[in-house]
């Protein structure tokens, strides 16, 4: 089991910058991929960013040129920086890590941050 604890969620102006960070309690697996996802009212979630240890990343289109994730991977640790706020970012952003062993493949979300956007 690993857990996921998200921090740096808040409330911010239009054209703000919020960065949020995830951190995943240290296991014996291997990380295949860490992610940021979110979920708006209303709708599904939805993939934001994804990292891996080598450094490959993946955007959704609605925030390439805005957002940029990374991992340290010494620390277990991904981080979402979100500039250029827009109110549609507004969501509950849930990181996600995918990891693996020998036999199995694993996945663990955490438990969500809110990031408010006001106009």
């Amino acid at each position: 089991q690993v857990q996921l604890v998200e921090s740096g969620g808040g409330l911010v102006q239009a054209g703000g910058s919020l960065r949020l960070s995830c951190t995943a309690s240290r296991s014996t697996l291997t990380i295949n991929t860490m992610s940021w996802h979110r979920q708006r009212p209303g709708r599904q979630r939805e993939l934001v960013a994804q990292v891996t240890p080598s450094g490959d990343t993946v955007y959704a289109d609605s925030v390439k040129g805005r957002f940029s994730i990374s991992m340290d991977s010494a620390k277990n640790m991904v981080l979402l920086q979100m500039n250029s706020l827009k109110p549609e970012d507004t969501a509950v952003y849930y990181c996600r890590s995918t990891l693996h062993d020998r036999d199995s493949q694993y996945g663990f979300w955490g438990r969500g941050t809110q990031v408010t956007v006001s106009t």
